[in-house]
């Protein structure tokens, strides 16, 4: 087995991923001819070290599904090669570190149902960690046959996802789905994220023109069941690839001030107005925000969900600050341990 030969992942789990040649496909840290028609290969199990990380340009890290990565001569996983983009969450607990769910990635598919009626929070948070990721989202709105206006429901999505193309569909009867069918073109990568009961297997099934995710029965109550466990890269017609994740119950945030003002365009623009840099946008004279709330032209939904996605990127970024320190605090300790032990009188015989 060629250590040169690069291989991509297409499932991980415990100890070990799923990889299958690189085709040459052009995508993200692709290159080389296009196949008139890519042929799956069968997926070959590459174990891990026994920590279940491999080395990586920012250090050791745990291979994710869409990885680009060379085995060893035993093959088993010797480094994970630079990412394009990564979609990434905040793991749970208390610690600062983060979990990659996708990584090479062009297009990210927000799910979101429209019956029941869609969390716009939730749009708004998953957008947030799009943009962060490097990839384009665009949103998909499910189950657009159980409502009676499913575009007067988009649109009013529409509002809150600035910049985005918002699709409504109905992935089992195959209607709404040209838009993204067109995304579908050689090299491309896409990752479905959204909550469970969504339908984010049934329309990779769509997409994929076969029963590529196991799907489950609707609920008494009309929503979906939870049915996808892992994240796994699914082979569509025409040389796209595309990962469907398990529904996220609570996405902790991962992003920065450039991703929040992709989401919040509309905010920004109103507070780089405000008469004050450092504007609060609580009482302060000459505050655009506050003028925009009381006239109704901002929605007071909107800001408050600005607000705490602003406050969680800013602890997130704290808490990287101070996983950071406390490191190099540990390896500086360790180096003064081993010059001290390098330095120590040899006893006399």
């Amino acid at each position: 087995m060629s250590s040169s030969q690069r291989w991509r992942v297409v499932r991980a789990d415990k100890g070990a991923v799923l990889v299958v040649p690189d085709l040459g496909v052009p995508g993200p840290a692709l290159a080389g001819p296009v196949p008139a028609q890519p042929t799956p290969a069968e997926p070959v199990r590459a174990a891990l070290a026994r920590d279940g990380l491999a080395e990586h340009d920012e250090g050791r890290v745990v291979p994710a599904v869409g990885d680009y990565v060379l085995l060893d001569d035993a093959g088993c996983v010797a480094r994970v090669l630079p990412r394009s983009s990564a979609l990434v969450r905040d793991t749970a607990g208390r610690t600062s570190l983060t979990q990659v769910l996708a990584a090479n990635v062009d297009v990210v598919l927000v799910v979101e149902h429209l019956d029941p009626d869609p969390d716009l929070g939730r749009v708004e948070r998953l957008l947030t960690l799009a943009w962060r990721s490097g990839a384009t989202p665009v949103v998909v709105l499910t189950k657009a046959d159980l409502v009676p206006d499913p575009w007067g429901m988009a649109a009013d999505v529409q509002r809150v996802a600035l910049g985005v193309d918002v699709h409504a569909v109905t992935a089992t009867a195959d209607e709404g789905l040209g838009p993204l069918r067109a995304v579908l073109t050689p090299g491309t990568t896409l990752v479905v994220v959204g909550p469970s009961g969504a339908g984010k297997s049934t329309l990779v099934n769509a997409l994929a023109g076969r029963a590529a995710m196991p799907t489950g029965e609707r609920r008494a109550d009309g929503r979906g069941r939870h049915t996808t466990t892992h994240r796994e890269l699914v082979p569509l017609a025409g040389g796209a690839v595309l990962i469907d994740t398990p529904g996220l119950r609570a996405v902790g945030l991962v992003a920065d001030a450039e991703a929040l003002e992709h989401t919040f365009a509309d905010v920004a623009a109103l507070a780089a107005r405000c008469r004050f840099s450092d504007c609060a946008h609580r009482s302060e004279p000459g505050c655009a925000v506050r003028a925009a709330l009381d006239s109704g032209e901002l929605d007071e939904r909107r800001f408050d969900s600005w607000r705490r996605l602003e406050r969680e990127a800013a602890y997130q970024e704290r808490r990287v600050d101070a996983r950071l320190a406390a490191a190099e605090r540990a390896r500086w300790k360790k180096l003064t341990a081993e010059h001290r032990r390098g330095h120590r009188p040899v006893p006399r015989a």
